[in-house]
């Protein structure tokens, strides 16, 4: 099912122009000259995202009052201002009313469909069920999260907080190289990069003391560490 728009921009070239434009991407539009006419429809049911203009005829901030009345009615509507109106101060309230994005009406078609596809993909992102992810199991290796333990081949490996925050972060993206710095970040530690090779050589160790054919940590040059894929 395609998913409605909403603009509500007073100006009939303007609006037939988006409404267009929006269409071609297969949108269905629904628009609206001012914001008791929007207000109106949007009383029996809220489409999936609002464009709004700041100034609806005789009401210079009418685009904002519809914004608050919109956000107090939904919390997680898509909300974008597009505008003329484009001042700081104008854009900073915009923000602190709820909008999820404030343009310019200098903003070109391409980048305003970019940016209401992206406000999209957010909420499907916040939608879609949210799998907590308290064990990792790759190969040989288990972490459980929660209990921060580490086995491999169902031996316990005695990793300290810091080597096993280092573990988590290599095999949650099995594959993916973690640069040094992120592997500090990872850990919570600041320090130099012969540390952190230090750690990767008792981490090694420490697997490889129950497995001597162990070879799942990569040292990948100039670039840092990654667990294999």
């Amino acid at each position: 099912m395609s998913r409605t728009v909403a603009i509500v921009e007073d100006e009939p070239a303007i609006r037939d122009n988006y409404a267009e434009a929006l269409r071609r991407h297969g949108y269905q539009v629904a628009a609206f000259a001012s914001r008791s006419e929007a207000k109106a429809a949007f009383a029996l049911k809220l489409p999936d995202l609002v464009i709004i203009d700041v100034g609806l005829g005789d009401e210079p901030e009418g685009g904002f009052d519809l914004c608050r009345e919109l956000r107090a009615r939904s919390a997680t509507l898509p909300i974008l201002f597009l505008t003329a109106r484009d001042s700081d101060f104008d854009v900073i309230s915009g923000l602190r009313l709820g909008a999820d994005d404030y343009l310019s009406k200098h903003t070109s078609l391409p980048q305003l469909t970019a940016r209401i596809h992206a406000l999209f993909r957010r909420m499907d992102s916040l939608a879609a069920p949210q799998v907590r992810e308290s064990v990792f199991r790759l190969r040989e290796l288990t972490l459980e999260l929660e209990r921060m333990r580490v086995t491999w081949r169902e031996q316990e490996v005695a990793l300290t907080v810091t080597e096993f925050w280092m573990v988590h972060a290599m095999v949650r993206y099995p594959g993916h190289v973690k640069s040094r710095d992120q592997l500090m970040r990872e850990a919570q530690i600041v320090v130099d990069d012969a540390t952190i090779t230090s750690h990767i050589k008792r981490i090694r160790r420490k697997f490889q003391a129950l497995d001597p054919a162990f070879d799942e940590i990569d040292t990948v040059h100039g670039a840092g560490y990654r667990w294999r894929a």
